[in-house]
C-alpha cells in the first residue's frame, strides 16, 4: 500500500470509528451539556479537561505513525505493513485505545456525566474482548518474534514510565 492510500485510508477509518465512539456517540449520550461536577468535585472538570487534550493528539499521532511508518491503517482490512514501536508504542501496546478512552472518560469528567462513565468502561471492555481476541493474535501470526517482543516489554494498557527501545536490548 502506498503511503498516500494509507494516509487517507486511516484519515477516514479515525473519521468513521474513533469519530464515533469519541465524538458522536458521547455527544448522542450528553447532549455536550454540563451536568453538576460529579461528587459536587469540581477537580474533575479540570481533569477531564486535560484527559481530553492529552488523548486527542495521542490519538492522532498513533494514527499518523500507522500510515507513515507501518505503511497501513488500523482498519483490519487494511493493516500495516510494519510492526509500528516508535513513539507512544515505546509505552504502551495500545495508545489509540488508551487515547479514546482518555477523551470519552475525560468528557464524562468534564461534563459530570454518570452515562458517559458507564459508556467508557463498556468502551473500555469491548476495547479488551477485541484486542485479546482478534488484535493480539493477528498481530502475533503477521508479526511473529519482533511482535512477541515488543509484548514482552511493552505492556498492553498501563504505559511504562521510561520508553522501550528496540534496539538496546528493550532498554531505554
Amino acid at each position: 500500500m502506498s503511503r498516500a492510500v494509507s494516509i487517507l485510508g486511516s484519515a477516514f477509518f479515525l473519521l468513521i470509528a474513533p469519530g464515533t465512539v469519541a465524538v458522536l456517540v458521547p455527544r448522542w449520550i450528553s447532549g455536550w451539556r454540563l451536568l453538576p461536577p460529579l461528587l459536587g468535585f469540581r477537580g474533575f472538570r479540570v481533569l477531564g479537561v486535560v484527559l481530553v487534550l492529552c488523548g486527542a493528539p495521542a490519538l492522532l499521532d498513533s494514527f499518523r505513525r500507522f500510515a507513515v511508518e507501518g505503511l497501513g491503517t488500523p482498519a483490519p482490512p487494511l493493516p500495516t505493513k510494519h510492526l509500528v514501536v516508535t513513539g507512544l508504542y515505546r509505552y504502551v501496546r495500545n495508545p489509540m485505545y488508551v487515547a479514546v478512552l482518555a477523551i470519552v472518560v475525560g468528557q464524562a469528567l468534564l461534563l459530570g456525566s454518570v452515562a458517559l462513565l458507564v459508556y467508557g468502561l463498556v468502551v473500555a471492555l469491548g476495547f479488551a474482548i477485541f484486542v485479546l481476541a482478534y488484535e493480539e493474535p493477528t498481530l502475533r501470526r503477521s508479526f511473529g518474534v519482533s511482535y512477541d517482543e515488543f509484548c514482552a516489554n511493552v505492556p498492553r494498557w498501563i504505559p511504562r514510565l521510561r520508553p522501550w527501545n528496540r534496539d538496546l536490548g528493550g532498554h531505554s
